[in-house]
């Protein structure tokens, strides 16, 4: 990877409990070809989770590839402590291609994000994407994390942190800057408990988010990473409480069984022809996130009468196109991949939409 590019960052968030560190070893063990970097940063037991990941470390991602960052919250010691590591992960022998950051259960994601802003870094580094994890049984049941005395007992012994924010507001401003939501321990709250996590947390969402259930931390990387949502520069559009207020909701609870595998997601490839309306395809591909609850829509759009292909990305409804090189000799194409949970691939009914 040349200096042009900017290293991707995926930022996963969540409160102690939701399952983090088993994402991320999951992520390590199918890293999708890529050269993966770790940084931990869960205030306490930053030693547990750290040896747990370098338990897994290996080709794709060496213990010497996996920091962490125990004395409190990454934002608060950005200059001291967070832009050093990270440079010091890009100074690694092979540059890793793509760095995973598990932040404190307890931080705010939003300043954590202007971090990505210093200068130091800016140039050579991008939010790719910032997923919560929430679970799904504790939401359910009208708590944030599974065991929320451990929690408070984690806020009290961290001087870094706002003692007064209620963590009601914390799970807030973790869901409104996310760009996916993961719902973990699907198997525990079972399909009713799984209905009563989404309503809780959709009533959170600023925009309509992909909340996807996963169980053990497997959920196919296709799906979480390479989103290319430069989240460092959406900031406006990740709602913080510093900026309102918002109402929650308290349900209780049921047991089945919700196994999440690769199996449940599914992709299609559409092909249109060229593209005489982008602002049309756009509005069309946020109507599939909308109705048909596509995840994720990539590709390279063929605008009539222009030499540049158009890039396009979509998480949820959040659609972004940009021109980046010339056709050149390529063959002047749209191909769209669309990504979704199994029961909502309906090839049809998609290519109808992509098409109106």
């Amino acid at each position: 990877m040349t200096n042009l590019n900017k290293i991707p960052v995926t930022v996963i968030t969540g409160f102690l409990g939701a399952g983090k560190t088993t994402l991320i070893r999951h992520l390590m063990q199918n890293p999708q070809g890529k050269r993966l970097a770790v940084l931990v940063n869960e205030f306490g037991t930053a030693g547990v989770d750290g040896d747990i990941l370098k338990s897994c470390a290996d080709e794709n991602c060496p213990e010497n590839n996996i920091m962490e960052l125990s004395n409190g919250c990454i934002c608060c010691t950005v200059a001291d402590d967070f832009i050093p590591t990270i440079e010091a992960l890009m100074a690694l022998p092979e540059t890793p291609e793509h760095i995973l950051i598990e932040t404190s259960g307890l931080a705010l994601p939003k300043p954590l994000l202007k971090a990505f802003d210093w200068p130091a870094i800016k140039s050579r580094i991008t939010v790719d994407g910032v997923i919560a994890l929430a679970d799904a049984e504790a939401v359910a049941s009208g708590q944030f994390a599974p065991d929320l005395d451990a929690v408070h007992a984690q806020r009290e012994a961290d001087d870094s942190l706002d003692h007064e924010t209620p963590l009601s507001e914390v799970f807030e401003d973790q869901i409104a800057c996310a760009d996916i939501i993961l719902m973990s321990k699907a198997d525990l709250a079972g399909e009713e408990g799984l209905a009563k996590a989404r309503a809780v947390i959709e009533a959170e969402t600023p925009r309509k988010l992909p909340i996807i259930p996963m169980t053990e931390g497997v959920v196919d990387p296709r799906v979480i990473l390479g989103l290319e949502a430069a989240a460092e520069d959406d900031l406006n559009n990740r709602p913080s409480h510093h900026d309102h207020h918002h109402d929650n909701h308290d349900d209780d609870h049921d047991h089945h069984h919700h196994d999440h595998d690769h199996d449940d997601f599914d992709s299609i490839v559409v092909e249109l022809g060229e593209i005489a309306n982008p602002d049309q395809l756009q509005n069309n591909i946020e109507r599939l996130a909308n109705e048909q609850n596509i995840l994720r829509v990539k590709g390279y759009v063929a605008v009539q009468g222009k030499p540049m292909r158009m890039l396009v990305q979509a998480v949820g409804a959040r659609v972004r196109a940009q021109f980046d090189q010339p056709w050149g000799a390529q063959e002047r194409r749209t191909q769209l991949v669309v990504i979704a949970e199994h029961d909502n691939i309906d090839e049809t009914a998609i290519r109808q939409v992509l098409e109106a």
